[in-house]
C-alpha cells in the first residue's frame, strides 16, 4: 500500500470464494480465533489437577469470581453454573477477537485483489455480519432458556396474551423488544470496535510513532468493556426470561 493511502472499508473484504460461499477477512480471523481458543481449551483440559498450581490457580480464581457475579444476577449458584459455559464463551470469544484485531499485521498485511488493496486480516467485531450473528445467537439462546425453564405455553404468553387489551399490547411490545435487542447488541459492538479501528488507522497514518500508543491502550480497554457488556446483557436477559410473571 502506498504511504499516501488509508484503507477504510465499512464492510468486510472478500479474500476467497468457493462457489457461492465467500471467505472475508473477518471470517478468516473468526475461524482462527475458534481454532486457537478450542485448541487451548483442549490442551488445558488435560492439564487440570485436583490440587491447582500456577496458571490453574489464576483460571480458577477468574472462574470463581465470574460465577459469583452471575449468581448475584441469577439468584442461584445452580443457574450460574448452568449458564456459565455459554455466557463466558461469548465473553472470551468477543474479547480475544477484539484484542486480536489490535495485533501488528492485522489490517496492515495487504493483498492486491481485483486491483484493490485488501487487508488479509481484520477484527471480526468490525464486521456487522459477525456482531449480528452473535446477537441473533444470544437472543435465540435467551428465549430457548425461557421456554426450557417455564415451558413453551407459559413462555409464549409473554408475547401472545388475549386476557385483556393491556396484556395484548404489552405482548406486542415484548416481541418488538426482542428485535430491538438484536439491533442494540449488534450495532453497539460493531460501532465501538469499528470506530476504534478507524481511529487507530488515522492516528497511525498521521503520526506513526509513539502518539498512537495511548489510543492503542484505550482500544484494549474498550475491547474488554464491549465483551463484558455483551456477556452481561445476555446474562441479564436470561435472568428476565426464566422468571415467571407475577
Amino acid at each position: 500500500m502506498s504511504n499516501k493511502e488509508i484503507h477504510i472499508s465499512l464492510k468486510a473484504e472478500e479474500i476467497l470464494n468457493f462457489g457461492n460461499f465467500n471467505f472475508t477477512n473477518t471470517l478468516i480471523v473468526s475461524f482462527l480465533m475458534l481454532f486457537i481458543l478450542g485448541t487451548f481449551a483442549f490442551v488445558f483440559r488435560k492439564k487440570i489437577f485436583l490440587i491447582p498450581s500456577g496458571i490453574q490457580n489464576l483460571f480458577e480464581y477468574v472462574i470463581e469470581k465470574a460465577l459469583d457475579l452471575m449468581e448475584g444476577i441469577l439468584g442461584s449458584r445452580f443457574l450460574a453454573e448452568k449458564y456459565f459455559p455459554f455466557v463466558f464463551t461469548i465473553f472470551l470469544f468477543i474479547l480475544f477477537s477484539n484484542w486480536f484485531g489490535l495485533l501488528p499485521g492485522v489490517g496492515s498485511i495487504i493483498l492486491k485483489l481485483s486491483h484493490e488493496n485488501t487487508p488479509l486480516l481484520r477484527s471480526p467485531s468490525s464486521d456487522l455480519n459477525f456482531t449480528l450473528g452473535l446477537a441473533i445467537l444470544a437472543v435465540i439462546f435467551v428465549n430457548l432458556s425461557g421456554i426450557i425453564i417455564l415451558g413453551f405455553l407459559k413462555y409464549v404468553k409473554k408475547f401472545i396474551n388475549f386476557q385483556n387489551p393491556i396484556k395484548f399490547f404489552i405482548g406486542i411490545l415484548e416481541f418488538v423488544s426482542e428485535i430491538i435487542k438484536i439491533i442494540s447488541f449488534s450495532f453497539r459492538l460493531f460501532g465501538n470496535v469499528f470506530a476504534g479501528k478507524v481511529l487507530l488507522t488515522i492516528v497511525g497514518f498521521l503520526v506513526p510513532y509513539f502518539i498512537p500508543l495511548p489510543f492503542l491502550f484505550l482500544e484494549i480497554f474498550i475491547g474488554f468493556v464491549q465483551a463484558f457488556v455483551f456477556a452481561m446483557l445476555t446474562l441479564v436477559f436470561i435472568s428476565i426470561a426464566i422468571k415467571e410473571e407475577h
